[in-house]
């Protein structure tokens, strides 16, 4: 992958600068400038890492949930629910999949209007290789040992009980 443009100074920490000027300290604009920039480096990252398998890392996960399921099979809404998305990005996903042979759809037994999304032989040998290949490289996260993911992981977590991401228990 090619490396990113490198510029001579923290354009983030220039703008949180500029901000303190102009509207005084507001710690969550550098926060939230650094959250997204971190996340277009990680996508970027993970995204050439699972692009030689014809995926991106949104088909990924749902591939990945596809095992996670006892019979490899999962009703597509529960795929939007797990997966936190919109059900038209799921449609989308689940088509791409079914196209490069990784997901097979068939009816829901359970709910005549369902349809679930099966996981295939070919999927399943595809989310093993690109699994070894993302840990291979920790998810875009080598510069970060055990614990600080866990800190990472940690100090996400009450944005995401405020936003009800899931339910704490």
């Amino acid at each position: 992958m090619p490396k990113p443009l490198s510029l001579p100074f923290d354009p983030i920490a220039r703008a949180d600068e500029l901000w303190k000027q102009r509207w005084g300290s507001v710690p969550a604009m550098a926060a939230i400038t650094s959250i997204m920039r971190a996340h277009q480096i990680l996508l970027a990252e993970v995204d050439a890492v699972v692009r030689p398998y014809g995926l991106t890392f949104a088909r990924y996960e749902a591939l990945v949930l596809l095992t996670f399921s006892k019979e490899g099979e999962l009703p597509m809404s529960k795929i939007g629910e797990r997966l936190m998305v919109h059900p038209t990005s799921v449609t989308n996903t689940v088509d791409r999949l079914v196209r490069s042979g990784l997901v097979a759809r068939r009816p829901n037994p359970n709910d005549g209007r369902g349809t679930l999304a099966v996981i295939t032989e070919k999927g399943r040998e595809v989310v093993e290789a690109a699994t070894r290949d993302l840990m291979a490289m920790d998810f875009g996260l080598g510069a970060y040992d055990a614990e600080e993911c866990g800190e990472i992981f940690a100090l996400l977590r009450p944005l995401r009980v405020a936003a009800h991401d899931f339910d704490e228990q």
